[in-house]
């Protein structure tokens, strides 16, 4: 007979998210020698630590890696029987860890998020903002139930399902020479200073597919956000490929000028992506439903 018990899978579970004993114990209501007594029992039952201890934190080994989306499946699973009272099919709880790129997370978040929230309030959401490549490892590593990005995935453990359209577009200070021309062509970017997002970045890597498709440029500065880039845009210190959704309020205002580039091929796909082994129950089928809302248009 199985010996272990849901309330050692919940411990395991709760530890791996907070890092600590006292964390799990404060998300739990129990006390910490509790906690600590059900996960070496847990720990007993496997055969295996499931943490390495480093600097009083919890952190998972490759064992504990390896058992934690089994455990939290336990869990999930458990959650969707009890959701199918007739009384409680609607009212969904519990939490959703999404994780978003740049783009998304802090120009798109409502569109993103806005239509589940109002469908279950009584959901948990927790949003990680961070590059295609962070946000793709946080998946495989567990630490994400589902990602939205702009950037191409390929990976064998990840699946990716189409959200919408998005695009970049060309943009320069209003006393930017090239914001003059009334009709640009592609050699009159020879010798433009570009500014970049970091590597690893999905607007990076079209940015500079772009780039490949024009006269030599130079890239002078190379940042970390978005903002950063259109501030030193519209300090006229050189020309970027920004989200279109990000440049609104400047264009709107007249600190920013967005550069007509029919010749460039700026559109992209913006993805939802999903470990496979992820067992997908009521929160993310929901969420997955919320996406079906009518997109709104796009350049």
């Amino acid at each position: 007979m199985l010996g272990i018990s849901l309330r050692q899978i919940e411990v395991f579970a709760s530890i791996a998210a907070t890092g600590s004993v006292r964390g799990a114990a404060e998300q739990l209501h129990l006390t910490q020698p509790a906690i600590s007594m059900a996960l070496a029992e847990l720990e007993r039952q496997l055969g295996t630590p499931l943490f390495d201890r480093e600097r009083g934190r919890l952190k998972l080994n490759a064992r504990g890696r390896e058992q934690l989306p089994l455990a939290r499946e336990i869990l999930e699973r458990l959650r969707d029987m009890l959701r199918r009272n007739p009384e409680h099919a609607d009212a969904l709880d519990g939490e959703l860890r999404i994780g978003a790129s740049n783009t998304v997370g802090n120009y798109l978040v409502g569109e993103l998020l806005g239509p589940f929230v109002a469908r279950h309030p009584m959901v948990s959401l927790q949003l990680d903002v961070g590059n295609t490549r962070s946000i793709t490892q946080k998946l495989l590593d567990h630490e994400a139930d589902l990602a939205c990005v702009e950037g191409p995935v390929n990976h064998p453990r990840l699946e990716t399902l189409p959200w919408r359209t998005d695009a970049l577009v060309v943009c320069a200070a209003p006393s930017h020479p090239l914001a003059a021309r009334a009709r640009l062509r592609a050699e009159d970017f020879a010798g433009a200073r570009w500014i970049l997002r970091e590597r690893g970045s999905a607007t990076r890597s079209q940015t500079e597919q772009a780039m490949g498709a024009l006269p030599p440029g130079r890239i002078l500065l190379e940042l970390g956000q978005i903002e950063a880039i259109k501030q030193a845009v519209m300090a006229g210190l050189g020309i970027a490929c920004l989200p279109y959704a990000a440049t609104l309020d400047a264009v709107a205002t007249g600190r920013l000028r967005v550069l007509r580039t029919p010749f460039l091929a700026l559109e992209r796909r913006l993805s939802i992506v999903l470990h496979r082994s992820r067992y997908r129950g009521a929160l993310i089928d929901a969420f997955l439903q919320s996406l079906t809302e009518p997109a709104h248009d796009h350049p």
